[in-house]
C-alpha cells in the first residue's frame, strides 16, 4: 500500500464538498430566516446550528481523511452494533418531533442514530464483502448479506421508512459492485419488493400515504405537497430571487427540512434547480471515479457505497418534491436542515478522501 499512497487528497472531490456545502449554507438560509424568526425570534437561528454542525462536520473529515480507510474498516462490526443498540434505545426512549420518534438526547444536544446507521452499514458491508470476495459467486453468500443488514433495516424502518430503504439501497448496490453476475439481482429485487410491501402495510399510515400521493387535494395530508409543487411551478425559469419566496411564509411547513428543494426552485428557478442538481452530479461522478481507481475492493466498495448514498438520497428527495413517489420524509443532503447529518455527511466524505489517498495511478 505505501507505493500507491499519494500526499494530496483529491482536491477535486474537495473542492465539490466545499462547494456544495457553502451553496447549502446560503439556501438554508434564505430558506429558514422566517420560521427563525417566528419560532425564536431569530432569523440566522437555524443557519447558525447548521454553520456550527457544519464547522465540525469539517473537523471529522479532516480527521477521517488522515487515517488509512484499512483501520478503520477493522472497527466496521463493532460500529455497526453500536448503531443497532442507538437504533433499540431510540424506540425505547427517543424524542417525537412532528409526530416521528427519531432523536435520541444527550443533554443539551439530540442526534439522530439512523444518520450513523448509513455509515456504519457502508462500513460492515464493505468490510464484510471484501474479506469474503472468494464467496461472492454464490447467491447464498448474496441472501446472507442482505439478512446481516436486515435488522438495522427493521430497527430503523420502524420510524424512518426513507433510512431503510437507503440502508437497503446501498446494500444492492455494494452486492452489484462485487459480483460480476447480473441475473441473481432479480431474485434480490424480488426480495426486496416483498420486504418493503409487507412493511408498508403493518402500518396504515404508510399506506395512507399512497393514497396522498395519489390524489393529495383529496387528504389534508396532502397540503404540503400541494404547497410545495405551487412553490416549484412560481418559481418560473430564473426564480422570484433568494429570499423572495411566499410558500416559505408558511405554506410550505418546515421549508427548511424535507421540503427545501421547492423553495430553491421558487427563489432560484429552474437554472437555480438545475446548477445545484449538476453540482450533485458531479460530486457523484467523483465517487465513482474514486470507487474505480481504488486499489483494492474494500477501498472500492467503500467509495462505491458512499457514492450510493448520495445519489439515492438526492434521487428520493427530488422525488419527493414533485410527488413522483410518495412523501417518505426524507431530506436534501448538505442542503436540509440537520446537524446530524451534515456531520455524517462530512465524516462519509472524508472516508472517500481517504480511499483517494490510495490511488494506484493519477487521474483528471
Amino acid at each position: 500500500m505505501e507505493g500507491n499512497k499519494k500526499k494530496k487528497l483529491d482536491a477535486t472531490l474537495l473542492v465539490l464538498v466545499i462547494l456544495l456545502v457553502l451553496t447549502g449554507l446560503v439556501l438554508l438560509y434564505s430558506t429558514s430566516t422566517y420560521n427563525g424568526r417566528v419560532k425564536f425570534h431569530d432569523p440566522a437561528y437555524y443557519f447558525k446550528k447548521q454553520l456550527f454542525a457544519t464547522a465540525l462536520g469539517f473537523l471529522v473529515l479532516y480527521v477521517v481523511a488522515g487515517i488509512d480507510y484499512h483501520i478503520v474498516a477493522r472497527f466496521a462490526t463493532p460500529l455497526y452494533i453500536i448503531s443497532m443498540l442507538l437504533s433499540l434505545a431510540v424506540l425505547l426512549f427517543g424524542d417525537e418531533y412532528n409526530g416521528s420518534k427519531r432523536w435520541l438526547s444527550l443533554g443539551p444536544l439530540s442526534f439522530q442514530p439512523s444518520e450513523f446507521a448509513k455509515v456504519a452499514v457502508i462500513l460492515f458491508l464493505a468490510y464484510h464483502i471484501s474479506k469474503y470476495k472468494g464467496k461472492m459467486t454464490s447467491i447464498w453468500f448474496m441472501a446472507s448479506v442482505m439478512l446481516a443488514v436486515l435488522p438495522i433495516v427493521g430497527l430503523v424502518g420502524t420510524n424512518n421508512l426513507s433510512t431503510a430503504i437507503i440502508i437497503l439501497g446501498i446494500g444492492v448496490i455494494l452486492i452489484f459492485v462485487s459480483n460480476p453476475k447480473y441475473m441473481q439481482f432479480i431474485g434480490i429485487g424480488g426480495a426486496g419488493i416483498a420486504f418493503i410491501t409487507v412493511f408498508l402495510s403493518l402500518e396504515s399510515y404508510r399506506l395512507e400515504r399512497l393514497a396522498v400521493w395519489r390524489d393529495p387535494e383529496s387528504y389534508d395530508k396532502g397540503f404540503q405537497t400541494i404547497q410545495g409543487l405551487y412553490a416549484i411551478g412560481s418559481g418560473g425559469i430564473f426564480g422570484k430571487g433568494l429570499g423572495s419566496s411566499l410558500q416559505k411564509l408558511g405554506f410550505v411547513p418546515e421549508a427548511q427540512n424535507d421540503m427545501i428543494f421547492s423553495i430553491i426552485c421558487e427563489e432560484t428557478g429552474l437554472i437555480g434547480a438545475i446548477l445545484l442538481m449538476l453540482i450533485f452530479s458531479f460530486l457523484i461522478w467523483r465517487l465513482m471515479v474514486i470507487a474505480t481507481h481504488a486499489p483494492d475492493l474494500l477501498g472500492s466498495l467503500i467509495a462505491s457505497g458512499i457514492m450510493g448514498h448520495m445519489a439515492i438520497q438526492v434521487i428520493l428527495n427530488i422525488a419527493v418534491v414533485t410527488n413522483t413517489i410518495p412523501n417518505t420524509g426524507i431530506t436534501l443532503p448538505f442542503v436540509s436542515y440537520g446537524g446530524t447529518s451534515v456531520l455524517f455527511l462530512l465524516g462519509e466524505m472524508g472516508l472517500a478522501l481517504a480511499v483517494s489517498r490510495y490511488e494506484k495511478q493519477e487521474f483528471l
